[in-house]
């Protein structure tokens, strides 16, 4: 059997190794790796896929730096012709990237059935470009493989049929538990002299290209009695001075960080604060309270169970939540134990 995975975007590689690994255990699987180039990362060199364990990609499309539309057509266009090329049995998304949607398409329009991990999450906020995603590759995709019964539980409402969907807990815990003794400790940590912090990262769009609600989050952030670290890229920076918005002394701003020292930053933190979809989840999954920079979040079983509180930019609520932070019992079952790629390869193995 013959797999095309499609991949846009750092992340999508680093959730993506975890199911390479698993597919080592299956002589007869073959599994050919295309990176659209959404996201272009200069981070992504050959030493990245040595030291995370990532195999490489086979194509390279260098799609990214264009409108939404323009992107996905110029993606959909490249990938229908590897897949003319490659004629898999079947080709395999994540998440919800416009590569995600993409690769969806250019399949399912030459017959080949689609596998989706990390379907059926949903923000019920149709302006965000993810959202639509999400909801069109679910529609046209023949395996659904979802982290939570929530997910499942938005397939069904939307008249997905049920035999399509399996819940199988989430990959992201897989990468967790293995990048977990890999973690690395930044060179630079040692210089701010501090001791205990908080962990916290900023960069959607939403609220970083919106003045306003950049100023109420460091209004909110500087409200903190603990040190907050915030790896910040330089073009959100850039930002933040042309507006005028003054830095609190609380708040130290570093460097992007990879993977690696991220895990650290999130396992030695007090609690995080971040927007990110991925980093409420890694948060839980080191047993760390999270306060979501958000209206929404498409993981709403933290919300509901406690660990996570959604106070989007509302300075008040961002005072509140970080000087009453108090730390819930986390049941680490909400999204699998941990063997979630070798659940879908054997799937795979078994039924294609």
């Amino acid at each position: 059997m013959k797999i095309v995975t499609i991949l846009g975007a750092r992340p999508q590689f680093i959730k993506a190794a975890a199911f390479s690994r698993a597919l080592k255990i299956y002589p007869n699987i073959e599994e050919v790796i295309v990176h659209t180039g959404q996201h272009y990362d200069q981070n992504m060199s050959d030493i990245f896929f040595q030291e995370m364990d990532i195999p490489k990609p086979k194509y390279q499309l260098n799609t990214g730096g264009k409108s939404h539309g323009a992107m996905t057509g110029q993606q959909l266009e490249k990938t229908e012709e590897i897949l003319i090329i490659e004629k898999p049995d079947i080709v395999l998304v994540y998440g919800d990237t416009n590569s995600t949607l993409a690769g969806a398409l250019a399949a399912v329009k030459l017959h080949i059935p689609v596998v989706h991990i990390e379907a059926g999450l949903r923000s019920f906020n149709r302006r965000m470009p993810e959202e639509i995603n999400r909801i069109l590759t679910d529609q046209i995709s023949s395996y659904l493989f979802v982290p939570s019964e929530e997910a499942r539980k938005n397939l069904l409402n939307e008249g997905v049929d049920k035999n399509k969907i399996f819940v199988v807990g989430d990959i992201m815990y897989d990468v967790s538990l293995y990048y977990k003794k890999k973690k690395v400790k930044p060179i630079w940590f040692d210089e701010l002299n501090i001791d205990k912090f908080i962990l916290c990262t900023i960069h959607r769009a939403e609220n970083t290209d919106v003045p306003h609600k950049l100023k109420n989050i460091f209004e909110g952030l500087s409200t903190s009695k603990s040190p907050i670290v915030l790896p910040l890229h330089p073009r959100t920076l850039d930002k933040i001075k042309k507006v005028g918005i003054s830095i609190p002394t609380n708040v130290f701003i570093v460097e992007p960080v990879g993977y690696l020292e991220m895990v650290w930053l999130e396992i030695n933190s007090e609690f995080i604060i971040t927007d990110s979809g991925g980093v409420q989840k890694e948060a839980y999954f080191h047993g760390k309270q999270c306060i979501t920079l958000r209206d929404e979040t498409e993981w709403v079983e933290l919300v509901q169970s406690g660990v996570n509180i959604l106070v989007g930019n509302d300075i008040r609520k961002i005072k509140s939540a970080i000087n009453n932070v108090q730390f819930t019992c986390i049941d680490n079952n909400i999204y699998g134990q941990g063997n979630t790629a070798g659940q879908i390869a054997n799937f795979l193995e078994v039924n294609i």
